[in-house]
């Protein structure tokens, strides 16, 4: 007998086009407006400098081009130390590398997953101790969630290190009603085809300081000199976002709130039908905060719930259902074996703990109630065999 057809893939979170997107994109071509700048991205830097409040804001060609301007802008290289979350995408540290500078890995804490204070209280007190203070602490917000960030910008500030927000993941989430990203000196979106919005590849540098945001673009812009040839005396990157980018960016800003308010609905779905069963819990939402839920992340209690991690993403895997584990932690990668790590409290460490049980599920914001109901059914009915298993 021949295989079974598989049932129609779920991604974990494909791209979501508007419609309005076209406009944009045939407007480019109609003013052959194609290489990078043009009046869709000074149109798309300020739309999103407006909706997120901040004064600036500079569209490069991804989140991990913005974090390296960031650290650029900050002074950071070689012999100097940048503080980072722990538990995120490489990407996050990265650009620390790119600089020459070393990272620091600080855990995550219990209440939003993201940057402990209290490990990061510790860490700084050494560091100041030591007379080698970070310079500059790269805060992520993860699976669409701030962090703490009032305590934690309280702390950077009593010793006089300038926070960069990681909000790769997090454009329309709250926090306080500030939005996620503008905490910092510096805030940086991504907009990957996996993201809440997508230019297919881009990003967004923004902040206050429109001074440091000019010097971005000129370093993103190959650091061409104002002269009548080409000139450079600093080096330079080629960061900058496509016109044609940029149009598709602008058209998915202006339905961010839907696919917020989406994601939403999907998280909750999902938190209902599954959180009844046994070592099943989910990421949490800070009181003062509002998460994008960007990604839906469940952790499995292999104890309590007689089914592992791998055996889950196994099973959803054959049902035609892409799945994730969380992040690995950037401490516990090859490349950083070596990095300096604070962990939340004294032999505890949080961000382990969460990778050895999270499960990031489908979270696509044109996610369909059949697909989700599909993703639940296949979730309750492992859970069950685990269960039966472990009776």
């Amino acid at each position: 007998m021949p295989n079974p057809v598989p049932a129609k893939r779920i991604f974990l979170s494909p791209p979501h086009m508007s419609g309005g997107e076209l406009s944009y994109i045939q407007e480019a071509f109609d003013t052959n407006w194609i290489a990078p700048l043009g009046p869709n991205v000074d149109a798309f830097e300020r739309e999103l400098a407006e909706q997120v409040g901040v004064r600036g804001a500079a569209a490069v060609s991804s989140g991990t081009a913005a974090l390296h301007l960031a650290l650029k802008l900050l002074g950071v290289g070689p012999g100097d130390t940048v503080f980072c979350s722990s538990f995120t995408f490489i990407a996050s540290a990265n650009p620390i590398q790119y600089e020459g500078a070393t990272p620091v890995f600080i855990d995550s804490e219990p209440d939003s997953w993201n940057m402990s204070p209290a490990a990061l209280a510790r860490a700084l007190w050494d560091a100041d101790r030591l007379g080698r203070l970070p310079k500059a602490v790269i805060v992520v917000n993860l699976y669409g969630q701030s962090a703490k960030m009032l305590e934690l910008k309280a702390l950077c500030d009593r010793y006089g290190v300038p926070i960069i927000e990681d909000a790769a993941e997090s454009l329309g989430s709250t926090y306080e009603g500030k939005p996620s990203g503008t905490f910092g000196h510096f805030g940086v979106y991504s907009f990957n085809g996996n993201k809440i919005i997508t230019t297919s590849g881009g990003g967004m540098l923004v902040s206050d300081d429109t001074v440091a945001l000019e010097r971005a673009r000129f370093l993103a812009t190959q650091a061409r000199d104002p002269a009548p040839h080409y000139q450079h005396s600093t080096v330079g990157y080629n960061y900058r976002m496509s016109n044609v980018l940029a149009g598709i960016g602008r058209a998915q800003l202006e339905v961010l709130e839907e696919r917020v308010r989406a994601r939403r609905l999907i998280f909750a779905t999902y938190a209902s039908e599954l959180e009844d069963l046994p070592g099943i819990s989910f990421m949490p939402e800070l009181a003062e905060g509002r998460s994008n839920r960007w990604l839906t992340v469940m952790t499995v209690n292999a104890q309590e719930s007689g089914v592992s991690v791998a055996s889950l993403l196994r099973s959803l895997a054959e049902q035609n259902i892409e799945a994730r584990p969380v992040w690995k932690p950037l401490h516990l990668q090859p490349l950083f074996l070596e990095a300096a790590y604070y962990s939340h409290a004294p032999g505890e460490s949080f961000c382990e703990k969460l990778f050895a049980e999270g499960i990031c599920l489908p979270s696509g914001s044109s996610l369909t109630e059949e697909e989700q109901a599909r993703v639940i059914s296949c979730v309750r009915e492992q859970m069950k065999r685990g269960i039966a298993v472990s009776a």
